[in-house]
């Protein structure tokens, strides 16, 4: 079966494969992201992908400006170093102890079209944020990351003691047994997977799904939550990877 037809249903997050996504799920996971063709060559062959094919997905992705090009090696373009900030995160995210203040961002700027207002909520919620009401997000202050600068242009941030008890207002703003149902769900199918393609899918779903992980405080989770359980899987998987890639210095062949 070749990596551009379905694997199956596709549950929990999982999506048939492409050129295009093997190529960057391979880069993401290393550091620096930038590989020779010769060993993309190697690592995506276990995926059914063949010269041909990858010489030109890797084409058509320097053309999007997904990827540079310096002579036979292929690396990421700034607006996905960013992308693999974002999964560094999502994989290591930075916290501190938790002594019950609430980060709040009310949004102020008025006028906004609803593209600008999409693209609002999707930074927040990418901030681990959650919206209690329209225009009023917050979260546990337990996280080691500043909010952006041009964030402050449009919203006003707080810190916040809320009344309601904690444990209720974070039952309201994150669907916690959905979000752990699903990380289980993706445990299990990454521990059974029959073959390369069935595992590299189990973890690029993975992930993603860490991506929506509110890294909320210890006192304030589940019990059993699964979320290091998801990390620590994604981790092991990320290392070998880049063990198979092996590791270079930037720019070198």
């Amino acid at each position: 079966m070749r990596v551009n037809e379905s694997a199956g249903p596709v549950t929990a997050g999982l999506r048939p494969l492409s050129a295009r996504s093997v190529v960057l799920s391979m880069l993401l996971a290393v550091h620096p992201p930038e590989l020779p063709v010769r060993d993309l060559l190697r690592l995506v062959e276990p995926f059914g992908v063949g010269g041909s094919t990858l010489r030109a997905a890797l084409s058509r992705m320097v053309a999007a400006g997904d990827l540079w090009r310096a002579d036979a090696v292929y690396g990421l373009s700034d607006r996905l170093l960013a992308r693999q900030r974002r999964q560094d995160d999502a994989v290591h995210p930075r916290t501190r102890a938790w002594h019950g203040d609430w980060e709040m961002v009310v949004i102020t700027a008025t006028g906004r079209g609803a593209a600008e207002r999409a693209e609002l909520r999707a930074r927040l919620t990418a901030l681990r944020l959650a919206e209690l009401r329209e225009g009023v997000w917050l979260r546990p202050a337990n996280l080691e990351r500043p909010l952006p600068d041009e964030l402050r242009r449009v919203a006003g941030t707080y810190t916040a003691r809320p009344g309601e008890p904690a444990p209720d207002l974070v039952a309201r703003l994150w669907p916690l047994d959905a979000w752990a149902a699903t990380a289980r769900d993706l445990l299990a199918h990454a521990a059974g997977a029959p073959g390369p393609a069935d595992h590299f899918t189990a973890f690029a779903a993975i992930v993603r799904h860490l991506l929506g992980d509110p890294v909320l405080p210890p006192a304030l989770l589940p019990p059993d939550w699964p979320g290091t359980a998801l990390r620590t899987a994604y981790a092991r998987y990320q290392r070998e990877v880049a063990a198979a890639a092996g590791w270079r210095e930037p720019g070198r062949a």
